[in-house]
């Protein structure tokens, strides 16, 4: 009699431990990276060639222009409302909010504001002074919050700097 020999047939036993480790490693480090690249997305109004209507020349448009020694918070009615030197080769931010505060107390229902930086203006400046014109914090009920100032920004060019004035026009 014959004996029917089956061939021996191994299965392959899968090997995922490299897979494994690799997991291990690379889903830590992907959850803390989401955390460093957190961006912010800022939504910005820009001049078009269109022509502005009656209405619109007529309504209260707070402009702040930001040349290389100074900060001009100004508006299209009354003209120049502050001019804020700097200090220490720094731009005064903290008296900047201040201005914008009490405008905001005059005008509540205002939310855009149109900034003008020169040509000379750093990236870091345009920054800090778009966020220093959106909010500041407030304390209410006993926590910090962000108030609104002037979240609608718009961005234009400066002016050319006069001699000896500091006029802005709109």
């Amino acid at each position: 009699m014959r004996r029917k020999h089956r061939r021996l047939q191994s299965e392959a036993d899968l090997d995922i431990t490299p897979f494994m480790n690799l997991m291990i490693v690379l889903v830590p480090v992907l959850l803390l990276n989401m955390v460093f690249a957190h961006t912010s997305v800022l939504e910005l109004n820009f001049p078009t060639g269109e022509s502005l209507s009656a209405e619109q020349a007529e309504e209260l448009q707070i402009q702040v222009v930001i040349y290389e020694d100074r900060l001009v918070v100004a508006d299209n009615q009354g003209g120049v409302i502050k001019d804020i030197p700097r200090r220490e080769g720094e731009y005064d931010f903290a008296l900047l909010k201040d201005v914008m505060k009490e405008i905001k107390s005059r005008v509540p229902d205002k939310k855009d504001v149109i900034i003008m930086p020169s040509r000379q203006t750093s990236y870091q400046s345009l920054v800090s002074v778009m966020d220093t014109v959106r909010s500041y914090e407030a304390v209410v009920a006993g926590s910090v919050v962000e108030a609104e100032l002037f979240p609608e920004i718009s961005l234009g060019d400066a002016p050319a700097q006069a001699s000896g004035s500091a006029e802005v026009s709109s």
